[in-house]
């Protein structure tokens, strides 16, 4: 398969097929008659592999850890599920940030449909966030 091809069976564009070959994950081989890359339906399972691994969050260099273990014929499972705990307990910690953010811009929001609007005098920037009392929305300042 051409690089056009190989891109179509495992629905991602040519780009894709292209930065994986650069970093090693596919291993074509070339046309002897006009110097082609051409891939095989092992370029294709593993193009498709790091695809779903993608979708699920697995870095390069984690996908690339999976595919040399199986290379190697080395079970990787037990990798995948530690780096996928840990990946969605990261996850959800981030979630929990973003609602904590959320509540704050909230908060923020409600408050300033009242303020009026200021110029900056040499003592204030912007009324709104310099008189923001995050104390209000019974949350610590981050400084």
């Amino acid at each position: 398969m051409k690089v056009k091809e190989i891109a179509t069976s495992a629905g991602v564009n040519p780009d894709t097929v292209r930065f994986y070959t650069r970093e090693g994950l596919l291993k074509p081989s070339r046309n002897p008659d006009n110097n082609y890359q051409q891939y095989d339906t092992e370029d294709l399972r593993r193009l498709r592999f790091a695809r779903k691994a993608r979708q699920l969050g697995f870095s390069l260099p984690e996908i690339r850890q999976i595919l040399d273990q199986a290379d190697d014929h080395h079970s990787p499972c037990p990798m995948v599920r530690d780096v996928f705990q840990q990946r969605l307990a990261d996850v959800e910690r981030e979630i929990d940030e973003l609602q904590q953010l959320r509540k704050r811009m909230k908060t923020a929001l409600a408050a300033w449909q009242d303020m009026p609007d200021g110029t900056p005098d040499g003592h204030t920037i912007c009324r709104l966030i310099e008189h923001w009392d995050d104390s209000k929305s019974g949350m610590q300042a981050e400084e």
